[in-house]
């Protein structure tokens, strides 16, 4: 099967730089850094194009006025981070969960460790949103853009249950 060409390009936030690619008119990434994997490859192209609407929900994101996303999305993973990063769409704007809290309700209520070390693999941050899940302790951990880059994310939503 011949691999179709992925578009790319990047987005200034107030959290930084963004990196934003997709494929067939699907999201595939939203990083904090370039990846380095098969990046730059023959079958990457940079345009804007194809990330209007991306870059309009972000824009509301970023202004308050949009809690939810409406992009359709594609994420590259194992079944399991698949499973995970369904369940991060589910955490309300503004909400904050555990990872054992999302490992409970992904049926596994010891896998903290395992649902964490997905959420770390999360290629489409802020619209799949990792920045919602805490430590037990209510302290920050694990975030692919910084803690400090999650603190403002969460401040911005204006969550509650974690420390400063």
């Amino acid at each position: 099967m011949k691999e179709k060409k992925k578009y790319w390009t990047t987005m200034k936030t107030p959290v930084g730089e963004l990196f934003i690619a997709g494929r067939d008119g699907k999201l595939t990434d939203v990083l904090f850094r370039r990846p380095r994997k098969g990046f730059p490859g023959p079958m990457w192209e940079r345009s804007d194009k194809p990330f209007a609407e991306v870059r309009k929900q972000l824009v509301e994101y970023f202004r308050g006025e949009r809690r939810k996303f409406d992009l359709k999305l594609s994420p590259e993973g194992t079944p399991f981070q698949l499973s995970a990063w369904r369940q991060l769409r589910g955490i309300p704007y503004g909400k904050t969960i555990s990872y054992g809290e999302q490992a409970r309700r992904m049926g596994n209520p010891k896998g903290a460790r395992a649902v964490g070390a997905a959420n770390g693999e999360n290629p489409i941050s802020i619209i799949v949103p990792c920045h919602r899940v805490i430590g037990a302790d209510g302290r920050l951990t694990g975030f692919g853009g910084g803690l400090g880059k999650k603190k403002r994310l969460l401040d911005l939503e204006g969550a509650t249950g974690f420390r400063r």
